[in-house]
């Protein structure tokens, strides 16, 4: 795969067909199969962030173009206007405009990471969540061990040899600067995955569905 870096909001990549196929996905799978594309675009995306340390936060604007031996696909980070109420794009139109777009593959990728949204409704979701990754279980054990962690609302599974941390903050229980320090804490010990749970709960295993942190302690 082929990556340049645009800028620090944008990132294009090339994949061939052939090495799609080389990482196990069917071609058919990438137009129709919406769990599949998922899989591969956060596959590319792991691949991305770890050359050239492409980190994703917030909602994406993906731009893909077919060739013929491959995909060309641009990732832009959108970015949050002065006054926080306007989502903007980094990218000038006229640079995003040039490209051409596959309907039906940005069609499967937009349904889960570009929902539309209206200004309205930036005013928020009431739950803000967050997914976390830990190769070690004994990091997870080492973590309920941290205090002030009970109370977030959190389910663990496993997937692939690792276990992923699902946490939630509701709106009405946390403060801002509340979330900020345990996010820190939690960072600590685990990584936030550029997966979904939407993805891990169709695929991963469920083995606590609350109370991670509790249920830990009794039996570890």
């Amino acid at each position: 795969m082929e990556i340049e870096r645009i800028n620090d909001h944008t990132v294009k990549f090339y994949i061939s067909y052939v090495d799609i196929e080389e990482r196990g996905f069917e071609r058919d799978e990438i137009w129709y199969n919406r769990e599949r594309s998922e899989e591969l675009f956060w596959e590319m995306m792991d691949e991305v962030h770890q050359e050239e340390e492409f980190s994703v936060e917030g909602p994406l604007w993906i731009q893909v173009q077919a060739l013929d031996k491959g995909l060309e696909i641009l990732v832009t980070k959108a970015q949050l206007s002065k006054d926080g109420q306007k989502l903007e794009l980094p990218v000038s139109d006229e640079k995003l405009n040039h490209l051409p777009v596959d309907e039906r593959i940005e069609d499967l990728l937009d349904q889960h990471f570009n929902p539309n949204m209206e200004e309205s409704e930036l005013d928020y979701e009431e739950n803000l969540d967050f997914l976390l990754t830990f190769a070690d279980f004994e990091d997870l054990i080492s973590l309920s061990k941290r205090g002030g962690l009970d109370n977030i609302p959190t389910k663990l599974y496993s997937f692939e040899g690792k276990y992923y941390l699902f946490v939630e903050f509701p709106e009405e229980e946390f403060e801002e600067e509340d979330i900020d320090n345990l996010l820190s804490i939690l960072l600590e010990y685990g990584l936030e995955t550029q997966r979904t749970i939407h993805f891990i709960e169709e695929y991963g295993t469920q083995i606590m569905d609350e109370n991670v942190f509790e249920q830990i302690r009794k039996y570890f």
